[in-house]
């Protein structure tokens, strides 16, 4: 009687299967290792050199919505680009990018300090201007110059790179 086709499938001895030497697992690990490093280390270059705010000026919000004291999130330049509008003490608005310049978080208004936030790493940047406050971080988030026309706040685009604010 013929084995069944189970037993010739998975043999109950190791005699039907590959070895795998060590060197050969270390090999496989070493390269996988490197080839997610190398990934990080593209996605981080790819994030930092990115331009955010190379956009078309366009309406983001009534100013009437946005109370002192809160934010709104909106796109900016492309539906993709995540953005924050703030409308701080003192009736001044500020505009970032939302996603934070360390790994590209998203960051969050903090009222109460005056800060935005990333969760991820705790970075914290400055609400007024974007600089980096605490953390990892190492560059202020991306500004988008904004102003109100007839009670509706738009977008203008990024301030020039060496602007004094």
């Amino acid at each position: 009687m013929a084995d069944p086709v189970w037993r010739r499938d998975f043999p109950l001895t190791s005699s039907g299967e590959d070895e795998v030497t060590r060197r050969e697992f270390v090999r496989f690990l070493v390269l996988a290792s490197g080839g997610f490093a190398a990934g990080n280390v593209g996605i981080a270059l790819w994030s930092s050199l990115r331009s955010i705010n190379t956009g078309e000026p366009r309406p983001i919000v009534a100013l009437d919505r946005v109370p002192v004291g809160t934010a709104f999130l909106f796109s900016y330049p492309t539906g993709s680009d995540p953005a924050i509008l703030v409308h701080l003490p003192g009736n001044e608005l500020r505009a970032f990018s939302q996603k934070c310049t360390h790994l590209g978080c998203v960051v969050y208004y903090q009222p109460a300090r005056g800060e935005m936030e990333c969760p991820c790493h705790e970075g914290h940047f400055d609400a007024d201007t974007g600089a980096v406050i605490s953390g990892p971080p190492q560059r202020p988030l991306g500004r988008i110059d904004v102003e109100v026309r007839n009670g509706t706040v738009w977008a203008l685009g990024a301030p020039p790179p060496d602007a004094a604010r």
